[in-house]
């Protein structure tokens, strides 16, 4: 083996033994299918995570999918938390979905579009045990047409 093929195996192993200390690692995934591609206004979606570790620091995401027929290039929701202990807090967010020109933000096939967005970065859960996170939209359209999932991803940081 030459110097340089040790060096090279050398910076391998070492890459594949920090690589994964640095990836944040899944606590929670969900994704609730939209009847009919129509989020009708009352129809909450509702995900339950269960949280172990307060010490941990954790970053939420929203997964949004639409597909072409959705009308708009942004995306306004109510986000409502609910901890444990019963203590709420709801969060009114704005996601832009696609640029001025019209071209989708996120990646797909064929007419699906599939955007992960932040919803809450760097946070402590305070209790242990199930939060509640309700989601309903807050466009001026009672029934809106062309979302066909909506999912929450929670990662837990690496220190």
């Amino acid at each position: 083996m030459t110097g340089n093929s040790r060096i090279i195996l050398i910076v391998a192993l070492l890459f594949s033994i920090c690589l994964p200390s640095c990836i944040k690692s899944k606590v929670y995934y969900e994704s609730e299918k939209i009847p009919g591609y129509v989020w009708n206004a009352g129809n909450d979606i509702k995900f339950r995570a269960e949280i172990d570790d307060t010490a941990g620091t954790y970053d939420i995401n929203l997964i949004i999918r639409t597909d072409n027929s959705y009308p708009y290039r942004n995306m306004f929701l109510f986000i409502r938390t609910t901890s444990p202990a019963f203590r709420s807090i709801k969060d009114t967010v704005e996601y832009f979905l696609a640029d001025q020109n019209g071209n989708w933000y996120g990646s797909g096939l064929g007419d699906i579009n599939d955007l992960s967005v932040p919803f809450k970065t760097n946070i402590i859960f305070p209790e242990k045990g199930n939060y509640t996170f309700s989601i309903s939209h807050g466009m001026r359209d009672r029934n809106l047409e062309g979302v066909t999932d909506i999912g929450m991803l929670i990662r837990k940081r690496k220190p």
